[in-house]
């Protein structure tokens, strides 16, 4: 038992450190402000798969979380005047407190019952910020400052905005793996497979799965949260369905319950989307909706699951 543990912390230890290595030498070989987008996402994805992939609840509301967020850290950061990390916590604790309502709400029920609630829910957040007077209506929130990272680091600069998005990353990934690797990730992965079982064993089982949703909204939150002060603009594609829609293409994409799948995917869709925008304009959902049924029909567990799987054939 010892040296698979220690198997599996080394293994850890060189993903963490090739990404942390990965992170620092990205703005020298890409655009910084296509990496921050792909940071943003790869956090939205991951904190959707741990709700999907782990906890085996499939919410179509994500969308909320991310665009409430982005709506409220862009009010505070413009109009209140805060400190960017400060936009960050509020942003974060927002997305988590909308997850809780959420969660309060759906969880009791299972399946395409609690999709189509949380679908609902998210709806009328995206009601709110199209009718509610400070959030810009249609025009969304713009201009909105990056200002200085604790009053000393200009985040104007690309380069500086974009080691703090990935360092804001960084630990929000680790924040979900150490989730998802611990007794609190057992459990959930145990009511994924045998809800019935685990709830014979004794588990609370609804209290898993709200506590569950609340980390994954609070991180769908600080991804929102980041968006909004790297483009500077919260709006209404934020808080749209599509969005939920896109998150869930990203993580099926990659591969459901792997834990470097959603980032994975996530790189796809946004390198297809700023690569196909200009050239084929709309005709990009398209594209969207038919990878999407390729990957459905043909790699079903995804990107980084069928490359796990050719691996362990080989093995």
């Amino acid at each position: 038992m010892k040296p698979v543990v220690a198997s599996s912390k080394s293994q850890a230890g060189l993903m963490f450190g090739l990404l942390l290595v990965a992170g620092l030498v990205a703005p020298f070989v890409a655009y910084p402000t296509f990496l921050m987008k792909l940071l943003c996402f790869a956090l939205f994805a991951s904190a959707f798969n741990l709700l999907l992939g782990f906890a085996g609840l499939l919410s179509f509301g994500h969308a909320a979380f991310f665009g409430g967020a982005a709506y409220v850290c862009a009010w505070l950061v413009k109009e209140a005047g805060w400190s960017p990390e400060l936009g960050l916590v509020a942003g974060t604790l927002v997305g988590g407190g909308l997850g809780a309502i959420f969660g309060w709400v759906a969880i009791r029920r299972a399946g395409i019952y609690f999709a189509m609630i949380t679908l609902a829910l998210a709806q009328l957040v995206f009601f709110l910020a199209l009718q509610l007077p400070f959030t810009g209506g249609e025009d969304g929130l713009q201009g909105v400052p990056r200002g200085k990272l604790f009053g000393l680091v200009d985040l104007s600069d690309n380069t500086a905005m974009y080691y703090f998005v990935f360092a804001v990353f960084f630990a929000g990934f680790a924040l979900i793996y150490r989730t998802v690797h611990s007794p609190f990730g057992q459990v959930l992965k145990a009511i994924r497979e045998n809800e019935p079982r685990a709830i014979s064993l004794g588990y609370q089982v609804e209290r898993y799965k709200l506590v569950a949703f609340v980390i994954s909204a609070a991180m769908a939150g600080l991804a929102g949260s980041m968006k909004a002060l790297v483009f500077q603009l919260a709006s209404l594609t934020d808080v749209h369905w599509h969005m939920s829609g896109e998150v869930v293409l990203m993580t099926l994409l990659g591969g459901l319950g792997t834990i470097l799948g959603p980032g994975v995917g996530a790189a796809v869709i946004v390198a297809l989307e700023n690569e196909l925008a200009d050239k084929v304009g709309s005709w990009v959902t398209v594209i969207m909706g038919s990878i999407f049924v390729i990957c459905v029909l043909a790699f079903r567990r995804g990107i980084v699951g069928e490359l796990k799987a050719l691996r362990e054939r080989i093995n």
